[in-house]
């Protein structure tokens, strides 16, 4: 079957890989790959080619072959041609993966894979993460949607198409990748050192709070997510269930028909799930047969929630009553056929085939959808690690200093000020911090006391007494649910 893509690349598998959207089988037959000696004119001659095309390509394959100073591997000209055709489309979501990266891309569908845990894209040249996955080792060691990757292990990803980049970022379980990160907001580059390990991608998580609300976080839209989102939307209306809180945040996709399944669930029968534009500029509409909860809803989303996490969000507002809370969503609204049949070598390419639209026709491609609350997290939950090579001390002002500040106060430690000078006041809250930590009282920001500070805040970060979105729409859903009771 035909898979449509939403985000670019996950760095999983030890690749990155892309979220999926599948639609079905469509019977394209345009062939691109053959054995390497029948040359690349015979080979590209049944993908429709001119005969002056065709020569045009061919003598250019010659040409090389026959002057070129070193030993040419025809397998990676060919590829490299497939590759400067995608390029040429200036579409980051189109591409075309040789046959181990396509392997392990059809792999990533499963749901379980090594690497760093991140969804990225390419824009203009520059590899651009979409969101971290959740528990992966990207997210830990603080990896935002946005951060644009400059390096890997010192080599530039300047320039280069994404496969050759993603190539960079592989390495077995284990294995560390240094990544130089620009994120905007800092002005120097920034340093993070990830090791790789297995991904698992455990997509749905269910949980029960105070006042009958429930919480069901999605963190991809994979095959066995639609199963699962209903085990534990059963699961909480056995309990009694009075509001649900749908949290799609840093969700980067998945596929089509699972969103789908999942929106009708909510949304009532006959009303618009989501509209899909063809080349043709003909719609396809997706409506529910499904029917409107007796609860109120909410979603959650930010900056992170792309595809198929807006498909949702644009059904759930549009057609379902739901509000949206948190930030501005990523913007992704073009979807992708991956041909992974006709090329015949393993190969794959990845098309963007249509566009999809919200219920009421909105192209949120670029744009984003905007929540109907917006709610913005503490500061210290998108604070940069601390430099580790470089010892902060008095006197110093820089970005490292200011992203300690922000950690020290994120902690209660409460330095004072958190614009990147190191005073007295900065001094004694690490010296604080340093004694209740039990380590040695210096005053001075080491490598040892910046671990501590990191690890330390992601336990306050994980705590979900402290995520402001989580917060407000579960308070959002009691005020709805004593309003309805009001009512009666």
């Amino acid at each position: 079957m035909l898979k449509k893509s939403t985000a670019a690349f996950m760095i999983v598998a030890a690749l990155l890989c892309g979220s999926l959207l599948t639609l079905g089988v469509t019977g394209y037959a345009h062939v691109f790959g053959q054995a390497a000696g029948e040359g690349l004119a015979a080979v590209l001659q049944t993908g429709g080619l001119q005969d002056k095309e065709s020569q045009k390509l061919g003598t250019a394959l010659s040409l090389i072959e026959g002057n070129y100073i070193e030993t040419v591997d025809r397998d990676k000209l060919i590829d490299g041609a497939i590759n400067g055709m995608m390029e040429a489309l200036g579409d980051p979501y189109s591409n075309y993966m040789g046959k181990e990266t396509a392997a392990q891309f059809e792999e990533s569908i499963e749901g379980s894979f090594s690497g760093i845990g991140a969804e990225v894209s390419s824009d203009n040249g520059k590899v651009v993460v979409v969101s971290p996955i959740k528990g992966s080792p990207a997210e830990k060691a603080g990896i935002q949607a946005k951060d644009v990757i400059l390096s890997v292990n010192g080599e530039s990803l300047e320039g280069l198409e994404l496969n050759a980049a993603v190539a960079k970022i592989r390495g077995p379980k284990g294995s560390e990748a240094t990544l130089q990160i620009q994120r905007t907001g800092s002005a120097e580059p920034l340093k993070f050192v990830i090791k790789r390990d297995d991904v698992r991608l455990e997509t749905v998580y269910g949980a029960m709070e105070k006042d009958g609300i429930g919480v069901i976080e999605v963190t991809q839209f994979s095959q066995n997510t639609g199963e699962r989102f209903k085990e534990e939307l059963a699961n909480l209306e056995k309990k009694g269930m009075k509001g649900l809180v749908i949290d799609v945040r840093n969700d980067p996709g998945g596929v089509l028909p699972i969103v789908i399944e999942m929106a009708e669930q909510f949304v009532p029968s006959g009303k618009t799930i989501v509209q899909v534009e063809n080349k043709d500029k003909s719609r396809e509409i997706s409506t529910s047969k499904g029917s409107k909860k007796d609860y109120p809803v909410v979603v959650l989303m930010n900056k992170g929630s792309a595809s198929a996490s807006e498909i949702l969000a644009g059904a759930l507002q549009q057609s379902a009553g739901a509000k949206l809370i948190g930030e501005h969503s990523f913007g992704k609204g073009t979807v992708q056929t991956s041909f992974d049949k006709q090329l015949g070598d393993g190969s794959l390419l990845k098309i963007t085939i249509a566009k999809w639209l919200t219920p009421d026709g909105t192209w949120i491609h670029g744009k984003g959808i905007e929540p109907d609350i917006a709610v913005s997290q503490p500061d210290y939950f998108s604070v940069a690690p601390i430099n580790k090579s470089v010892t902060l001390q008095f006197n110093m002002n820089s970005t490292d200093v200011k992203n300690a500040q922000v950690m020290l106060d994120g902690l209660g430690y409460k330095p004072g000020r958190k614009d990147g000078y190191f005073d007295t006041g900065t001094k004694n809250a690490v010296k604080k911090f340093q004694s209740e930590s039990k380590l040695q009282t210096t005053g001075i920001i080491d490598a040892k006391t910046a671990e501590a500070l990191e690890l330390a805040l992601i336990k306050v970060i994980q705590d979900p007494a402290n995520d402001n979105q989580r917060n407000k729409g579960i308070a959002e859903l009691q005020k709805e649910i004593q309003q309805a009771a009001s009512n009666k």
